[in-house]
């Protein structure tokens, strides 16, 4: 994906997606199934222990998924209507500060497309890390992602 075309990405799901915004989400890093969005520790956003609550953990993995539906898959909407149909989270430790998640596509565009193209419905996991500034992996995520086409 080359800067100009991630950059509209970027933008145009910040835009599309309020809540992103209101939990103040933004971009590290962007490419073809692969994003990496940041969460701003805020006290505001803290779980009873002084952590981050469980809710802002799963919209920061969720939102780096679907903005690699958005930067991967962009192209099909106009055929197919993206959606979550399952996620898996597991918190393993405590998370402080600022969090990162990296998330990844689980299957090749290409296999998905294809699958597309042949009038069935795919999908395909996208595997999330949640990680402290330091590196620390506090969570792990799984969210299947599917591509309905649209029918005429």
């Amino acid at each position: 994906m080359n800067a100009e075309t991630a950059e509209m990405v970027k933008s145009g799901f910040l835009a599309a997606v309020p809540f992103a915004r209101t939990l103040g989400l933004s971009f590290v890093d962007l490419d073809l199934g692969r994003a990496e969005m940041r969460l701003p520790d805020d006290p505001d956003h803290h779980n009873h222990i002084g952590g981050a609550h469980a809710g802002a953990m799963f919209t920061l993995a969720e939102s780096a998924s679907g903005a690699i539906i958005v930067g991967t898959f962009g192209d099909t909407m106009d055929r197919a209507l993206p959606l979550p149909t399952k996620a898996e989270i597991h918190f393993l430790k405590m998370a402080t500060g600022d969090l990162t998640a990296e998330a990844v596509l689980g299957r090749p565009r290409e296999e998905v497309i294809a699958e597309l193209d042949g009038g069935r419905r795919p999908e395909f996991p996208i595997d999330v890390e949640i990680r402290t500034a330091d590196g620390t992996v506090t969570g792990k995520m799984t969210i299947i992602w599917t591509l309905k086409p649209n029918r005429k």
